[in-house]
């Protein structure tokens, strides 16, 4: 069996000391394979928000692959978003859309972050093709058999949580990376955790979604997935300081009336929870 801590949505500038602490100490006392970070390492893309973001990345002496949230992306300073979205992460620019090999299993990284689009509200996610090509052709590379995550900030259906990620390009994304057999999708974004099959027209997929370690809660206390990999497929437990049930901790459905607008081009598939039976792991 192989252990992975996947947490999300830091906030630094807004950040939950005590949970910061909490979750670095089971990292030195439990050794996981590796920690995922799926996003929003800050609270709005500041130096020194970066730098106490790095500053605490650096001690946790484990494997880390880190995704760019819509709040890591300059905020105040339009030239330095358009022209230079990325140079604040340079202390951590290894670990960045970071693949992660074992054996039998990868985590692979898919871009959900965009500098601008075309509607109001940047901070929703959205799955360019370019992106999605590059990690669908990771996966491809991958040897037959490869138990296969991806990370992403966005979750790229609804999930119904209190917040919302309305993903464009999200379904088709889903949908590509079911007929690749992934065994699950994992992100954050929201807020709340989630564990829930969403269906396709290439078959069902697991969407797994992390809570915050910030003070941004929404509907549960700061928390973080322990994810156990093994033969017989996937187990997700929903860690707190609140010591509350995985159960009472995750949203238990994808809503009807959630999705982004479609785009020209995109499929429609049936929404629905799919009943939580692990389907053979790849």
């Amino acid at each position: 069996m192989m252990r992975l801590f996947h947490i999300s949505d830091l906030h630094f500038g807004l950040e939950d000391r005590a949970a910061l602490q909490w979750f670095s100490g089971c990292v030195r006392r439990e050794r996981p394979a590796a920690v995922l970070i799926t996003g929003d390492l800050t609270m709005r893309a500041r130096s020194r928000e970066f730098a106490a973001a790095c500053d605490w990345i650096e001690t946790l002496d484990v494997p880390v692959t880190v995704e760019v949230g819509n709040h890591d992306l300059p905020y105040f300073n339009p030239f330095a978003r358009f022209l230079w979205p990325y140079r604040r992460f340079r202390r951590i620019k290894q670990l960045v859309e970071r693949e992660l090999d074992f054996p039998g299993l990868a985590i692979v990284p898919l871009k959900t972050t965009a500098r601008a689009q075309w509607r109001l509200d940047w901070s929703k996610g959205r799955v360019t093709p370019r992106a999605l090509d590059k990690t669908l052709a990771a996966i491809d590379a991958l040897p037959p058999g490869t138990t296969t995550l991806v990370t992403a900030h966005h979750p790229l259906v609804e999930a119904g949580t209190k917040g919302r990620a309305l993903t464009r390009g999200g379904e088709n994304a889903l949908c590509e990376l079911a007929a690749r057999n992934v065994a699950a999708v994992l992100t954050g974004h929201v807020h709340d955790a989630f564990d829930l099959w969403k269906e396709t027209l290439a078959g069902p997929i697991r969407m797994i979604g992390a809570g915050t370690l910030s003070q941004r809660v929404r509907s549960t206390p700061p928390s973080f997935n322990q994810i156990d990999v093994s033969r017989r497929g996937l187990n997700v437990t929903v860690r707190n300081l609140a010591d509350a049930s995985t159960p009472m901790m995750q949203i238990s459905d994808i809503p009807p009336d959630a999705l982004p607008p479609r785009e020209a081009g995109e499929p429609v598939a049936p929404i629905g929870a799919v009943p939580p039976v692990d389907p053979p792991v790849h």
